[in-house]
């Protein structure tokens, strides 16, 4: 069996196991049953940072973490990967901040990826890179003399091939996908999109084809299904959410979770509570909605706007709706564990899930399969997010339509209960049929060049 080198941004928090969540819990069901080597960002700022790398072996994976100089994190990460390639991503060109010094950053740290990684390599190995921070690294290996077969897999939407055009060195980028020998997106469209670039620019790529005969295809990636499931059965009994479910007594909970970011959604997604309010008077102090958002990216303008917005939001409509002893809206601005996540999923009769853009979230995923099959919550899901693909029985709503989720939400609390298991054990099959085992075992199989049955 080929060992299976996986290179993504940042590692798992190394001496603890693969983490719960994320890319680390999607990546674990390949990793176990391999002989496997994880190359990535330590997180740490290191003013004379080398090539050296510190090696952490836990079973038979070795994790090998490479640290990143302030001036490399500056260009490489906060500025082409989140102030361009992000927001380019996730339809806000409007945001988009390039210039050519942290573009060089990006280049040489996606070169640096390559020169410890060319290192490690064995014979055979497989390499599957993950994200946009390392789009160029094949190319960059290739032009080491790397002749390995390797993976690409783009977490996040690949926008639409006009709106590509507007990224600075765009067919560079495009060209370098070539150098994957399997480039995989979440879904169908992101595919198509990527498919559409490529033929739009062909004419202008310096290959007009791939040597290599480049596979791009979807892979919607997934959850640990029967995992989540169990995780969340046994945390009804943890004490914090015996507690709040005595707090929130008869009162039906909606819940959002989410990473603190602009494509998520959430001043929408208040307007739409706001409207709920307004529109229905007789689910005051009947209803509350639970918005969990950890921050991320802080001093980076577009993230410190919408934090700023999304907290007034939420006092203004406490301040406009609140009582004595009910407050409409929780927002709480802080992580919490996966354990205590599931319960929560589980207590909640409405899963709101409205990003404006997204890969395909899995917060979605993890609702549905936390709920007690013989009452379950209901998903409000956005059209926007890669899992409405696959989650047709959830309430699919336009998330830039206020009226429309308020009406979703309404309609979600008062769901009969036989519409409710309808719905709930459809989407549940769709999961126990495509676990994350699955997700990796098809794109690790394509990487093989073996091609597996079900590929889009």
């Amino acid at each position: 069996m080929s060992r299976l080198v996986v290179v993504s941004n940042r590692l798992p928090a190394l001496g603890k196991g693969v983490a719960a969540g994320g890319l680390a819990v999607a990546l674990e069901a390949a990793l176990k049953h391999h002989e496997g080597l994880w190359l990535g960002w330590s997180g740490r700022a290191v003013e004379d940072a080398t090539d050296d790398l510190r090696l952490v072996d836990e079973g038979n994976v070795t994790y090998a973490a490479l640290d990143l100089t302030p001036e490399d994190i500056a260009g490489y990460y906060e500025g082409i990967s989140n102030s361009v390639l992000w927001p380019l991503c996730h339809y806000r060109p409007d945001l988009l901040e390039f210039n050519r010094t942290a573009m060089e950053r990006y280049l040489a740290v996606n070169e640096k990826f390559a020169r410890v990684l060319v290192g490690l390599l064995q014979p055979g190995d497989l390499v599957w890179v993950h994200d946009y921070h390392l789009m160029p690294l094949a190319a960059k290996l290739r032009a080491l003399g790397v002749t390995n077969r390797i993976g690409y897999f783009h977490h996040i939407p690949w926008p639409a091939h006009d709106l590509f055009r507007a990224l600075p060195r765009a067919d560079d980028f495009l060209s370098e996908m070539l150098a994957y020998d399997v480039v995989g997106l979440q879904t169908p469209g992101d595919a198509k999109n990527l498919r559409d670039a490529l033929d739009a620019a062909r004419h202008r790529l310096e290959r007009a084809t791939s040597p290599r005969g480049t596979r791009i295809g979807a892979y919607p990636i997934s959850i640990d299904t029967r995992g989540f499931t169990a995780r969340a059965r046994r945390a009804r009994d943890l004490p914090r959410i015996r507690d709040l479910h005595q707090r929130f007594g008869p009162r039906d909970l909606v819940i959002g979770v989410d990473r603190l970011d602009y494509s998520k959604g959430l001043p929408e997604r208040l307007r739409a509570i706001e409207q709920l309010l307004e529109n229905h008077a007789g689910l005051h102090n009947r209803v509350s909605f639970l918005q969990i958002t950890p921050a991320s990216r802080s001093g980076i303008e577009g993230y410190d706007r919408i934090q700023q917005e999304v907290a007034e939001r939420a006092g203004r409509l406490n301040a406009s709706y609140g009582t004595l002893d009910w407050v409409p809206v929780r927002y709480i601005n802080r992580a919490f564990s996966h354990s205590l996540l599931a319960g929560l999923y589980r207590l909640a009769r409405v899963g709101l899930v409205t990003p404006l853009r997204d890969g395909m979230n899995l917060v979605a995923k993890e609702y549905v399969a936390a709920q007690d099959p013989e009452d379950p919550g209901v998903l409000v899901l956005s059209q926007f997010a890669g899992a409405a693909a696959e989650m047709q029985s959830a309430l699919i709503v336009n998330p830039y339509d206020v009226e429309e989720v308020a009406n979703a939400i309404a309609r979600a609390l008062t769901m009969s209960i036989a519409e409710r298991r309808e719905r709930h054990t459809d989407m549940l099959r769709r999961l126990e049929r495509y676990p994350v085992s699955v997700w990796a075992e098809n794109f690790v199989t394509d990487l093989e060049g073996r091609k597996h049955a079900s590929a889009a």
